[in-house]
């Protein structure tokens, strides 16, 4: 009987020894698998390490696994999808800014930096206003955060000539963030100056030779065709302000097809000095009768230019035109060249009246004259002819000034190697 509840003692035992291992052994596993869970959604451990084959934990295992791998598939197409927007704010044109509820900046793109002048590291954290640094902009993004609503707002700083408008679009659904969208319109803006002072310029233009012509003819109308020496005298007259009119309207088809690209350029081999040589004797008998000196200094060994000679002739006869009619008696036109590291520039320079610093970034716009009350004949358009063939030549043209002392036009045409 005893051996009996012996073995009855020994069987149980074992089996609580069993299930005493089970339980510890399953306890040991779950605490590897919940390491390695962790792990993994810390981006630790590698998900292909989560136990395949323990006997006990196989389809639990499976399950994390494919869970993990699921959603680690979507980490990995949000992180591309982010990787995009961020590529695209990146090279937006527009200033793109993104503050949080409490408009500290969370992120700002390349054009918003050069737009406003700072720098992403010196920005991020900080307050959206250090950033704006105009109260209408940030009035604009306070108004949109207040009533939940997109704003905008359209404005002018005189201080840097500057014409932005802002969107401020505020999060509708969390209230954590806003979007603010700034776009650099000062180009557009001039662009439409530009527009209008062309035809207000157009219109002033032709109104004082067409008013001209009408008061001619209705003198001729009203007898003075009875008398000979007037009516050829107004004859004249017509014909000076018809030339006047052809001539503009020459002007302006020539600027049309050099602006469209329809005029072709015969670039050949040439030699400043011999460019400089032609429009000289061009102009020297106009120079002569204004009792001016023309002067000509330029090296004879400079490299030789890839240009249009025809052209080029015409830009410099009309700068020195120019030179000549506001330049007074006794004084000096000078043409020059010289050599820089891939074109040669030329210059034209005299001792007139010198042109406003206001107007010099304006002069080689059409129709733009520095003062009509002294500016006397001509369409206002040859200067911006002249930028456009420096510029179909690969040039660049610019002008440096000095009221009561002179003026000096530069333009750069490159070096034939």
């Amino acid at each position: 009987m005893n051996w009996i509840l012996g073995s009855f003692l020994l069987i149980a035992l074992f089996i609580i020894g069993w299930l005493t291992w089970r339980y510890l052994t399953l306890r040991h596993h779950l605490n590897d698998l919940t390491q390695l869970i962790r792990r993994t959604a810390e981006g630790e451990a590698p998900i292909h390490i989560l136990p395949e084959d323990e006997k006990y934990l196989e389809e639990y295992s499976n399950a994390v696994k494919a869970l993990a791998v699921a959603l680690q598939s979507k980490v990995e197409a949000v992180d591309a999808e982010r990787a995009k927007l961020a590529t695209a704010i990146d090279q937006m044109t527009d200033g793109v800014l993104i503050a949080d509820a409490s408009g500290l900046v969370q992120l700002i793109n390349p054009a918003a930096e050069r737009l406003f002048g700072v720098h992403s590291e010196d920005v991020l954290r900080r307050s959206i206003t250090e950033v704006l640094r105009h109260y209408q902009l940030v009035d604009t993004w306070r108004r949109s955060i207040k009533s939940g609503e997109l704003q905008d707002e359209s404005i002018e700083i005189p201080a840097k000539r500057q014409y932005l408008h802002l969107i401020s679009i505020p999060d509708q659904y969390t209230h954590n963030a806003s979007l603010v969208l700034v776009q650099d319109l000062t180009h557009l803006r001039r662009l439409e100056t530009v527009r209008q002072d062309f035809i207000s310029n157009l219109s002033h233009e032709l109104r004082t030779p067409l008013a001209s012509l009408k008061a001619l003819t209705e003198t001729l109308q009203a007898g003075a065709l009875d008398d000979p020496p007037a009516a050829r005298r107004f004859l004249e007259r017509i014909q000076t302000e018809v030339d006047a009119i052809t001539q503009m309207a020459q002007e302006l088809l020539d600027l049309s097809r050099i602006e469209s690209g329809r005029v072709s350029l015969t670039l050949r081999k040439e030699t400043p000095m011999g460019l400089l040589q032609s429009a000289a004797e061009r102009m020297r008998l106009q120079v002569e009768r204004a009792n001016l000196s023309l002067q000509i200094d330029c090296p004879p060994d400079l490299p030789n230019v890839l240009a249009d000679r025809s052209r080029i002739e015409q830009l410099l006869v009309n700068l020195i035109h120019n030179a000549v009619k506001f330049t007074r008696p006794g004084g000096e036109v000078t043409l020059s060249a010289k050599a820089e590291e891939k074109v040669v520039c030329f210059a034209v320079r005299d001792t007139g009246v010198g042109i406003p610093e206001d107007d010099l970034p304006r002069i080689f716009e059409r129709f733009f004259k520095t003062d009509r009350a002294r500016s006397g004949g001509g369409t206002g358009l040859g200067l911006s002819i002249v930028s456009h063939l420096v510029e179909a030549h690969g040039g660049k043209i610019w002008a440096e000034s000095t009221e009561g002392r002179g003026s000096t036009f530069y333009f750069t045409i490159p070096i034939i190697r």
